[in-house]
C-alpha cells in the first residue's frame, strides 16, 4: 500500500486496485434548501464508505447476472455476423467502440468506462487484451465459449456496465478524513 495525497486529504489504496482518488468534498443539503461542498463527518462518511464497500462487492462478485450495457451493435452486412473473436477485438483510438472481428462491432462506449481501471488500464482494456485466440507451442488458446456464442460480446457489456457503476460509486464517496486534521 502506498498513501496517495490529492488536495490535502491522504488516504490509502492498494496497489492497482484501480479506484480513483475520491473528490475532497460532496454536497450536503443545508437547513435553508441549498447545497454546500463540505466534508462530512467521520461517522456518515464511514456508513458511506460501507454501502459503497457493499454495492461494490455486490457489483463485482455477480458481474455475469447483470444486463450487458446497451451497446450499439454495427454489423458489418457484406460479412456473415458472427459474435466470436476471430483473432482479437481491437478498441478504436477514440475509446468509443470495440471491433469484435470483421462483422461486428460494439459501439456507444462512454467515456466514464475508462475511470475504472485495473492497474494501469481500464477493465473494459483488459478484457479486450486477454479475451484473444491465441497459439503457442502448438497449443491454442480460444476464449469463445462453443455453448455460448454471444458470452463475449455479452462480457463486453456487462464490463462496460461494472465500469461504469464502480465510477459513479467511487465518485460518490465523501471525503476521508487525515486524521493529522482531527483537531482543526
Amino acid at each position: 500500500m502506498f498513501p496517495r495525497t490529492t488536495q490535502g486529504i491522504s488516504f490509502r489504496s492498494p496497489e492497482g486496485a484501480g479506484l480513483a482518488p475520491p473528490s475532497p468534498h460532496v454536497a450536503v443539503e443545508t437547513s435553508e434548501g441549498t447545497a454546500s461542498r463540505t466534508p462530512t463527518s467521520p461517522t456518515s462518511a464511514f456508513w458511506a464508505v460501507s454501502r459503497a464497500g457493499k454495492e461494490l462487492a455486490e457489483l463485482h462478485l455477480n458481474y455475469e447476472g447483470l444486463d450487458p450495457y446497451p451497446l450499439k451493435w454495427m454489423e458489418n452486412r457484406s460479412v456473415p455476423l458472427s459474435y466470436r473473436v476471430e483473432d482479437k477485438m481491437r478498441l478504436s483510438k477514440d475509446k468509443t467502440s470495440v471491433k469484435v472481428n470483421e462483422s461486428l462491432a460494439l459501439g456507444g462506449i462512454p467515456p466514464e468506462t475508462f475511470q475504472y481501471r485495473l492497474g494501469n488500464r481500464s477493465a473494459l482494456e483488459w478484457v479486450i487484451d486477454q479475451y484473444q485466440v491465441t497459439e503457442h507451442n502448438g497449443i491454442r488458446s480460444d476464449p469463445n465459449r462453443h455453448d455460448d456464442e454471444q458470452y463475449i460480446v455479452r462480457l463486453v457489456g456487462q464490463v462496460v456496465r461494472v465500469s461504469l457503476e464502480t465510477a459513479r460509486l467511487v465518485s460518490s464517496l465523501p471525503p476521508l478524513v487525515d486524521g493529522t486534521d482531527a483537531g482543526s
